[in-house]
């Protein structure tokens, strides 16, 4: 009888831990480069993750920043990452008639909260400042794309600069490194209460941006074919943060504030007045009626993409 107890005992916890080996394995890892930290709609990801939701549905999430959506293409191009996070549209359609292995699998942003700003009182409209530098965030991001939208639709001699994510884009204006700076909610609120900077423009001051989605969601080709279950899981997820984000629980704005270092009022204000739910739902693309003519335009890709061409590069995961 001892004997059949022992090896009861040693059964049981030999299951035990086979059950949790099993378990330990069941959390795939899904590694994202995401432009723009601390953006209320760049950070689903990070959001979701905190309040468990990608852990339950079996994902652990390596999540690196970048300064804009060059920097966020390319460890998707090379495969060191899976899916990059607010990649310009444009940006990714360059890279895609360029033969990089990307797809579109879900919108990031349909419209824009972005916001450009001077210290220069005397810069008081796009206007005014004609001969002088404009900052976007890096070479195929949806701001270089607004700002080559102002430029010709305002018809503006201003010269395009790049200065990276709006944290160092701040410091680049209060230093006189540039004169027209870019933000997104809640950066550079807290500067224009203080009188510090005033906002020149929004994003949506240039008609075509208005309804377009400006920021995508793009995958590896090989991996969405190769992590097909994965990437279908992560976007269910996804979907599941954006949920959370806009409901009545508190802690998603305490999570957000303590993230980007703001009062909660703060963080309300930002989800309230700038991000409306629809700004980063992800199952429709925007706007490619006129996307697709003002990305050849804008000289980011050399003529429009064919149907099978964007049937290929938009692969929406439903």
């Amino acid at each position: 009888m001892t004997h059949i107890r022992t090896f009861g005992f040693v059964f049981a916890c030999a299951s035990a831990l086979l059950l949790a080996g099993t378990a330990a394995r069941a959390d795939d890892t899904v590694k994202l480069s995401i432009g723009q930290r601390g953006n209320w709609d760049t950070s689903v990801a990070h959001l979701g993750d905190k309040a468990g939701i990608f852990k339950k549905h079996g994902l652990q999430l390596e999540m690196i920043y970048t300064g804009g959506s060059g920097e966020t293409l390319q460890p998707v191009i090379s495969g060191s990452v899976d899916l990059g996070l607010a990649v310009g549209t444009q940006g990714a359609m360059a890279a895609y008639v360029k033969g990089a292995p990307v797809r579109i699998i879900g919108a990031q942003a349909t419209g824009a909260a972005d916001y450009w700003y001077a210290k220069n009182p005397a810069i008081k409209t796009l206007k005014d400042a004609n001969d002088k530098t404009i900052a976007f965030s890096s070479n195929g991001s949806s701001t270089q794309s607004v700002v080559r939208a102002f430029l010709s639709e305002f018809k503006l001699t201003a010269k395009p600069q790049a200065t990276g994510n709006p944290t160092s884009t701040l410091t680049a204006v209060m230093t006189d490194q540039v004169d027209v700076g870019w933000a997104s909610p809640p950066f550079g609120l807290k500067e224009i209460e203080e009188g510090k900077i005033h906002i020149v423009a929004k994003a949506t001051d240039a008609a075509l941006v208005r309804g377009q989605t400006i920021r995508v969601i793009v995958a590896n080709a090989e991996t969405l074919v190769k992590r097909k279950d994965v990437i279908d899981r992560f976007m269910k997820a996804y979907r599941e943060s954006i949920d959370y984000m806009y409901s009545d629980n508190p802690q998603v704005l305490k999570d957000y504030a303590e993230f980007v270092r703001v009062s909660e009022p703060m963080a309300k204000r930002v989800r309230e007045e700038f991000f409306p739910k629809s700004l980063i739902n992800p199952d429709a693309i925007h706007g490619l009626d006129t996307l697709i003519p003002e990305a050849v335009n804008l000289k980011f890709i050399p003529a429009p993409l064919t149907k099978e061409q964007t049937a290929e590069l938009i692969q929406i995961v439903k």
